[in-house]
């Protein structure tokens, strides 16, 4: 009998630094997913309430104030706002997957840049802190630990998550393939600079035209990026693939211009960006049939991704279809020489004090 699913994925933006009204807005979009038949609700990273741009495109000395309104608008895994969303997942019968950035009990200022599987009855599932934040995000989130490395064992499907850059950690993706993956969902911000939009010198031209690189002065392409690592899983896991995007809002551009020593060139690079997407992958790593609902509408609108809109994409799996690829090319079981490779995987809580 075939394993089916329907899979809901929020390409959409937070109302950014306000945990409570983003809730809010969360549960709207897993009610809608479900009026639709969703049987699992994605969202992307750190949904719940921000993601930290300030900190690829302004210098630390001018950020205070914004770590400090992140930190206020970050949640606990046990707080008011979790509750909500797994009550909505209860209501619903939905299985939900959000991204949240998480406060610490053991600290006022610590963070970590969190994800959390919900199941149907409300209860959590895999509660995961991303391993190490990447690139500028280090400025904002501590490093997580191997706790959530968990699949996600649902009467529908074995779901694994892994959040942003950890899709390109090959340890902790073979550690979910390991589990019997049937889909993975990978989680991505909505933009990613990693240089600002300016014209350079002419000394600095001089100096750039004399050497030769395929990526020198080109930003950085989250489509192009994602949908590599995103494939490259599918492909070796045999899984079915979510990728969920976040998207810029203008409150979020705005926030991250006011206040900035250089806003026309902050304005320029966060505007001028390539939007990253939300779309869907098969067994084999390629595209998966997607579709969005209109409206309140029945009738799907076929389209292969979601990425300079807001909206909520759809897919249907059939789970069955996982198998036959494990014939050719199964890395943790034919293809796998377990006297050569031995991997331990710690997944202890990490705590900073233990008290006796």
């Amino acid at each position: 009998m075939a394993n089916f699913m329907r899979v809901a994925a929020c390409h959409v933006s937070p109302v950014f630094l306000n945990a409570r009204e983003t809730t809010h807005k969360a549960i709207s979009l897993i009610k809608e997913a479900a009026s639709k038949k969703a049987d699992l609700v994605v969202f992307p990273e750190t949904y719940l309430s921000a993601f930290p741009l300030w900190s690829s495109v302004r210098a630390p000395t001018e950020n205070h104030s914004l770590f400090q309104r992140m930190v206020q608008e970050s949640v606990y895994a046990d707080g008011e706002e979790i509750e909500a969303i797994r009550e909505a997942a209860r209501s619903t019968g939905t299985i939900v997957s959000i991204g949240f950035s998480e406060r610490s009990r053991h600290s006022n200022g610590c963070l970590y840049n969190s994800n959390i599987t919900i199941g149907t009855g409300g209860e959590v599932l895999v509660h995961h802190r991303k391993l190490v934040p990447t690139f500028f995000e280090k400025l904002t989130w501590s490093p997580g630990d191997g706790h959530g490395l968990r699949i996600a064992d649902t009467q529908l499907g074995r779901i694994g998550m892994l959040i942003c850059g950890e899709n390109t950690n090959a340890l902790a993706r073979y550690s979910l393939i390991a589990q019997a993956e049937q889909v993975h969902i990978s989680t991505w911000p909505a933009i990613w600079p990693t240089r600002t939009s300016q014209k350079p010198t002419e000394d600095h031209g001089k100096q750039q035209s004399s050497h030769k690189s395929m990526t020198q002065g080109v930003n950085y392409d989250n489509l192009a990026a994602n949908r590599t690592r995103a494939a490259a899983h599918c492909f070796e896991a045999k899984c079915f693939g979510v990728a969920c995007s976040g998207y810029l809002g203008e409150d979020a551009i705005e926030t991250i211009v006011d206040g900035a020593s250089q806003p026309d060139i902050v304005a320029n690079t966060v505007r001028g960006m390539p939007r990253a997407a939300t779309f869907f992958l098969n067994p084999t790593g390629a595209s998966l049939s997607s579709f969005t609902f209109n409206d309140d509408a029945a009738e799907k609108a076929y389209v292969s991704a979601l990425q300079d809109q807001e909206g909520i994409l759809y897919a249907d799996m059939n789970l069955d279809d996982c198998i036959e690829g494990k014939q050719y090319h199964d890395v943790v079981g034919g293809y796998q020489r377990l006297d050569v490779f031995d991997l331990k995987v710690d997944r202890t809580r990490k705590e900073p004090v233990r008290f006796t």
